[in-house]
């Protein structure tokens, strides 16, 4: 009887080291290591113990640990609207990050709760007993928060742990035909929501410029929803925040096809690690008519086989100008996201790139590939 062939086993383990090795030295060469990891917010919102707790309506309110969009959406559905208010003002971080809420209510919930973070962070600038540091960030905090107050912004989530997540909404979500959700990538966060620096690289300015594109018929939500990698380190280079990520969005996306009423539902647009986030979230058709990903190191997975056939998958060229490019797509010893979406095996539609520049410049104006959006979006 034939002893099976072991001598090719250490030449194949060198390979998968060598191959991890240049993942890794690519990133330390594409911008440094970032020290330390991120620990992923993950569980309910805070104050749901108390939710929980509260029978002032004689009834017994559904955990938001464990209740689906669905059993959410039928509490409020049998609550007469002073209720529903009730229960905002009263837990107003839990109501607003209650996927299945009545958008509306999940808008004034955060509004409640943005003003609420506001005034004791100016408690805590104001007081004499706290570190000069600690009255300083108090200050950028509350004045961070105000920002988000002003001007009648559609804040549909909002978490003030750890470096914070917001979600917000460009147009009509509850009127709109048709609806999109951009999810970004590293660096993304409370104060990096929407910096001015970067209109294009952000999520509120892909959404700002997605909903100007689509003629304002796409209602568009930029959800910065999940704790992001923070430079290009060990959290960047692996997948534990994008699935701690993938829950929340696969949340976000249930919350959407039972509190709003489309023509289809959600489009989802994932930029460079985001696009791992949504290999490993799989939408399936309830949840979204199509997934478009842009600047992507890879999806977490080897080919579209791995994601649900029944939801359409684009990949948009890359730009030459764009850094992923020098980013290899290898999944080894748990370092690195797969194969290129872009790649002709990997078999998913192409969109066009033309007039990009960089690794954020997908949503500029004027940009072959933003023209390419609006069309997804809009079920063109």
């Amino acid at each position: 009887m034939r002893q099976p062939r072991t001598h090719h086993r250490p030449r194949r383990i060198r390979r998968a080291v060598a191959a991890a090795a240049v993942a890794l030295a690519t990133v330390l060469g594409a911008g440094g290591w970032a020290a330390g990891a991120q620990q992923a917010v993950t569980g309910p919102p805070p104050g749901s113990a108390a939710w929980v707790a509260d029978t002032a309506l004689g009834l017994r309110l559904p955990d938001p640990g464990t209740a689906s969009a669905a059993e959410v959406a039928a509490l409020f559905a049998r609550l007469p609207p002073a209720a529903q208010d009730a229960l905002a003002v009263r837990h107003p971080l839990v109501v607003g990050n209650l996927d299945g809420a009545p958008v509306a209510l999940r808008y004034r919930a955060n509004a409640l709760a943005l003003a609420e973070e506001r005034d004791r962070r100016l408690a805590t600038a104001a007081d004499p007993a706290a570190t000069p540091q600690d009255r300083a960030d108090a200050r950028d905090r509350a004045e961070r928060y105000r920002t988000l107050l002003d001007g009648g912004r559609q804040i549909l989530a909002f978490d003030p742990r750890g470096r914070g997540q917001v979600a917000e909404v460009y147009g009509d979500l509850a009127a709109a035909r048709r609806t999109a959700v951009v999810v970004p990538g590293s660096d993304i966060d409370l104060d990096s929501f929407d910096r001015p620096t970067d209109p294009y690289g952000t999520p509120a300015g892909m959404a700002r410029e997605l909903y100007g594109a689509t003629g304002r018929q796409t209602a568009v939500i930029a959800w910065a929803g999940y704790t992001t990698p923070v430079g290009l380190g060990p959290d960047a280079a692996t997948e534990t925040l994008a699935r701690a990520g993938a829950q929340r969005l696969g949340r976000l996306l249930d919350g959407l096809a039972v509190s709003t009423a489309p023509e289809a539902p959600a489009t989802v647009f994932c930029h460079s690690y985001g696009s791992v986030v949504c290999g490993l979230a799989r939408p399936g058709p309830r949840q979204a008519s199509g997934v478009v990903v842009l600047g992507s190191p890879g999806m977490g997975v080897g080919s579209a086989a791995g994601l649900d056939p029944a939801v359409p998958l684009w990949a948009t060229e890359r730009n030459g100008s764009d850094w992923i490019g020098n980013v290899p797509n290898v999944s080894v010893l748990g370092l690195g996201h797969g194969a290129d979406p872009t790649g002709p095996g990997f078999g998913a539609r192409l969109l066009p790139a033309t007039g990009s520049h960089g690794h954020t410049g997908y949503f500029a104006p004027g940009t072959a590939s933003l023209a390419a959006f609006a069309a997804v979006a809009l079920g063109h």
